[in-house]
């Protein structure tokens, strides 16, 4: 029998854009300006596809909160809808602007979810167990301390301060929202900043449990996420982990993609230094 020829549906993907309007960091190739004109690049092609949607896989900005001002017009001239998720490099704002970034990026809330022909998308918050992005007083912070502390302690790969993990609240409504996908004969696809497998420097420090999640749930098909910019793949179960290149890097070359879903299988469509594969599930 013949895999079918058209998909079901389309949707974009963009990963770690780190607007910033100062020079470049030369020793790791960050263009943090020029990601302005490589995000109105990915824009008009965008623009040129069915798209049901277009998601960026945090990082926006790299420091200061009126980067917004200047990347997310760029946004508005998508024919799509315009999706965000938080990163890391989103939060290096004043304390005052903290609690302000997920309405910025026109968040319905930190994680949320949305459902599109059939399938459901679960956005996941990797920083909200973080040294930087709870509130100075807020109990998150402090366990994210704890954590760091006890990684650092046993020589993690990923015991490092960019780094974070999700509370047990979130987690636990990560597995609700799983289960109602499989009531409602949906599939899943969740997407978040940090990778969780294969294992690395970036990885979210709560990984294992989320894996072991993903992983035990055949429903689940795929998770995409930016945060390492060369870019990763791995399979655990049936869920296929997707690490996306970051728009940042190189003085030139662009890195964004388009994600083709079918009956069968997922084709992502890489653009410029972004990897072309498939996904059979």
């Amino acid at each position: 029998m013949s895999s079918p020829a058209v998909p079901l549906f389309r949707f974009g993907i963009i990963a770690d854009p780190q607007y910033a309007p100062i020079v470049p960091h030369v020793a790791m190739d960050r263009q943090y300006a020029n990601s302005l004109a490589k995000v109105a690049e990915a824009v008009e092609v965008f623009n040129s596809w069915e798209l049901s949607f277009v998601m960026t896989l945090g990082d926006v900005i790299d420091r200061s909160f009126s980067s917004f001002d200047d990347i997310l017009p760029i946004y508005d001239r998508l024919r799509h809808e315009a999706l965000f998720l938080l990163g890391n490099h989103d939060f290096p704002v004043s304390a005052a602007h903290l609690a302000e970034v997920a309405a910025r990026l026109r968040m319905p809330s930190p994680y949320y979810s949305f459902s599109r022909h059939g399938w459901r998308f679960i956005v996941l918050d990797g920083n909200d167990v973080s040294i930087f992005a709870p509130p100075e007083d807020h109990p998150h912070r402090v366990l994210a301390a704890e954590m760091l502390a006890e990684l650092q302690e046993k020589g993690a790969a990923n015991a490092h301060r960019w780094n974070g993990a999700l509370s047990d609240g979130q987690f636990a409504w990560l597995g609700d929202e799983i289960a109602k996908a499989a009531a409602a004969g949906e599939k899943v696809i969740v997407m978040n900043h940090y990778p969780v497998y294969p294992a690395g420097e970036h990885g979210m420090w709560d990984s294992e449990r989320v894996v072991a999640l993903l992983a035990s749930q055949s429903h689940v098909v795929a998770y995409l996420n930016g945060h390492d910019h060369v870019g990763n793949y791995g399979e655990a179960g049936a869920c296929h982990f997707v690490n996306f290149k970051g728009v940042v890097d190189t003085e030139n070359q662009n890195a964004f993609a388009i994600v083709e879903v079918y009956a069968d299988r997922i084709e992502i469509r890489g653009f410029g230094r972004e990897d072309s594969r498939r996904l059979v599930y």
